[in-house]
């Protein structure tokens, strides 16, 4: 059994009367997770009921609040107890019926998951204000990956892991690089059966969420703008270029990617400007959320780095490693891009202070900076700067910064601090 860093958090919820809300990516581990939070609250003695909105034979206990109510009281009276809701972006109006359930004030506890759709991330939430807390559960971390791919043997020590042990370090990076963090294909033992079932996710997301969301039967131009986004992932968008070469109008292509955000399939990334006249401020960036996914959707599953350029590959690593654990109610990562031309991949800005980061997908020796980098610290002089590479941690000065020269692995304590 995989286990998320999530896991615990939520299970601490279990205790609040707000519902707990989880939601996250189709095939996440979202439905196993609360799968393990039943089984656990069943081994203490507690009643629970697990009810799945793509089982046909429990959707009719949604039809209306009383028919599940009703359904709850058959299983344990009305005791207090916990009621588990999968794949609730199914039910129609879900926000209105979860909000009615929680103004009963019963003696039940409500866990609710569904994959990231319109419904779920919108109209569920404002339902449900004051009323929730969310936690979204994305594929598998790197740092979730490896503790799985090393039996957990390392779980509180896993800096020193890869500090003592850079060549199965390294295996274990390529091997994330190239199938990405989906559970089935983690858990997977060969190289077909993970093309096998990365294939059936991709359609199945195409097929079942996009096309219900959007109500259309061909997906062929969504297809095409995820091919594009995948091929430029870390790339300046440019939505007028992108209309012109699909053929479809800008507010479609803005559409399209405000689905794909709301989905869970790409992250946008904003700029970061003080001066609005000479810092870019209108393009984003967009990084996938998924690398295995990203790589099937150009063909390159499994072989992304095998004599191919991946540097922005490394880069939406890098992206996801500060993003999985960075506390989005206090701080961001932005980019930083001027008309003349300097630009830094990321700048993570807290409460506290502003860090530039730079990734390179080589291995350093000695410390190495480009003047776009300096050009940010003579801009901004933040105390402390990160260069993002495949070796060893060294440091050096540049003017009253500190340069941080972090090994890849370093960046999932990164956003921490």
């Amino acid at each position: 059994m995989i286990k998320r860093i999530s896991y615990e958090p939520i299970k601490a919820h279990l205790n609040q009367k707000e519902i707990t809300l989880i939601v996250g990516p189709r095939q996440a581990g979202k439905t196993t997770l609360m799968q393990m939070l039943k089984k656990e609250l069943d081994d203490r003695g507690a009643k629970t009921v697990f009810l799945n909105l793509d089982i046909e034979a429990d959707r009719p206990f949604f039809d209306s609040q009383q028919a599940l109510l009703q359904k709850i009281e058959l299983e344990f009276g009305k005791n207090k107890g916990y009621v588990f809701m999968d794949e609730i972006q199914r039910k129609e109006n879900a926000g209105i019926f979860l909000k009615g359930l929680y103004d009963m004030n019963l003696p039940y506890k409500l866990i609710v998951s569904g994959s990231g759709s319109v419904e779920l991330k919108e109209k569920v939430h404002e339902s449900l204000a004051g009323r929730k807390r969310i936690f979204e559960i994305s594929t598998l971390s790197f740092e979730e990956f490896v503790n799985y791919k090393t039996d957990y043997q390392y779980t509180h020590n896993l800096m020193n892991f890869f500090a003592l042990h850079p060549h199965q370090s390294t295996k274990h990076l390529h091997e994330y690089l190239n199938f990405g963090g989906y559970p089935r294909v983690v858990i997977a033992d060969t190289a077909s059966e993970k093309q096998s079932i990365i294939a059936d996710i991709y359609q199945s997301y195409l097929e079942k969420d996009i096309a219900y969301l959007l109500n259309i039967q061909k997906t062929e131009l969504l297809t095409h703008l995820v091919k594009i986004l995948s091929s430029q992932a870390g790339s300046l968008v440019n939505i007028s270029e992108l209309s012109s070469t699909l053929g479809l109008s800008v507010q479609t292509i803005n559409d399209y990617l405000w689905y794909l955000e709301k989905t869970f399939i790409i992250r946008k990334v904003t700029p970061y400007f003080k001066n609005i006249r000479k810092e870019i401020t209108k393009m984003c960036l967009y990084y996938f959320i998924d690398l295995g996914l990203k790589n099937y959707a150009i063909g390159q599953f499994g072989s992304a780095t095998h004599g191919l350029p991946a540097g922005f590959l490394f880069e939406n690593f890098v992206y996801n490693n500060l993003y999985a654990h960075l506390n989005t109610a206090t701080s961001r990562i932005h980019f930083w891009r001027t008309q003349d031309k300097a630009a830094v991949d990321f700048i993570l800005e807290t409460a506290d202070e502003v860090m530039p980061i730079e990734v390179k997908y080589h291995l350093l020796q000695k410390p190495e900076t480009t003047r776009s980098f300096k050009s940010f610290l003579n801009k901004y002089h933040p105390e402390k700067a990160y260069v993002v590479h495949l070796g060893k941690t060294f440091e050096d000065r540049y003017n009253n910064t500190r340069i941080i020269f972090a090994s890849y692995f370093q960046t999932i304590d990164l956003a921490k601090k």
